[in-house]
């Protein structure tokens, strides 16, 4: 009886250790299964920062590039027109930060102006009462060979009118200020084409996903500088980049 006891201890003790081998070869399996799992998770995420890291560009304020209308003969233009760097600014002339920014463009034009074209559009926003009104008091000074003048004029005294009620007539002094035909001023702010000329600045700054002023694009990228040293430094990268491509 002994013996026959001994043998079905060992029997049951043989099938106990074989189930607790096969316990163990499946949980090393999952373990397994967990870390390539894991692993493949790793690579997809990395592989995805990387992506992301290299559309962004060296500079954290710098953002992809986008489709921008192309310049036109319709689009006011200033700086070097055969340069191959191209500063597009997005614009409202009600808009405080757009005054701010104001006199860092002007000095950049006017220290470094040989090395980009600088095209303006306007994007007045509708929160803006008179940012239309000063947009068509522009075009209209453009009209008569004066836009760049009266963008000048109007951002450098965009406190004196911004809340006004009668804006218009600021303007109007403003035209006669630079020697413009008033008649011929208040037909172009009052026209079709000029309103018209605003109106597609506006939906080409919407296809490009504009959202707020003022909004550079720098080559097609947009651009956030803070100063006038960004602003400089953005240009000289752009040229670097361009000089070893």
């Amino acid at each position: 009886m002994f013996e026959e006891d001994l043998t079905k201890k060992e029997k049951y003790q043989l099938k106990k250790d074989e189930k607790n081998r096969e316990f163990e070869q499946v949980k090393k399996q999952k373990t397994v299964k967990r870390f390539l799992l894991w692993g493949l998770v790793i690579v997809v995420i990395g592989g995805s920062i990387w992506g992301l890291s290299r559309i962004a560009g060296h500079s954290p304020q710098t953002q992809t590039a986008v489709l921008l209308d192309a310049i036109s003969t319709n689009d006011w233009v200033t700086g070097n027109q055969e340069a191959q760097t191209t500063l597009i600014e997005y614009s409202d002339f009600q808009c405080p930060a757009c005054g701010a920014y104001y006199p860092l463009v002007h000095k950049l034009i006017q220290e470094q102006g040989k090395n980009f074209k600088f095209v303006y559009r306007h994007f007045p926003l509708k929160q803006h009462s008179n940012a239309e009104p000063a947009a068509y008091a522009v075009e209209a000074a453009g009209k008569q060979g004066k836009f760049w003048e009266m963008e000048a004029m109007i951002f450098e005294h965009q406190n004196d009118w911004s809340a006004s009620n009668s804006a218009d007539e600021i303007f109007r002094g403003y035209a006669s200020a630079l020697g413009l035909n008033l008649e011929l001023f208040d037909a172009d702010r009052e026209s079709g084409e000029v309103k018209d000329k605003v109106k597609s600045d506006y939906q080409s700054g919407v296809r490009a996903g504009v959202n707020a002023t003022p909004t550079f694009f720098l080559n097609g990228k947009k651009i956030q500088p803070r100063n006038y040293e960004e602003f400089a430094d953005f240009i000289k990268q752009v040229q670097t980049d361009g000089s070893n491509s």
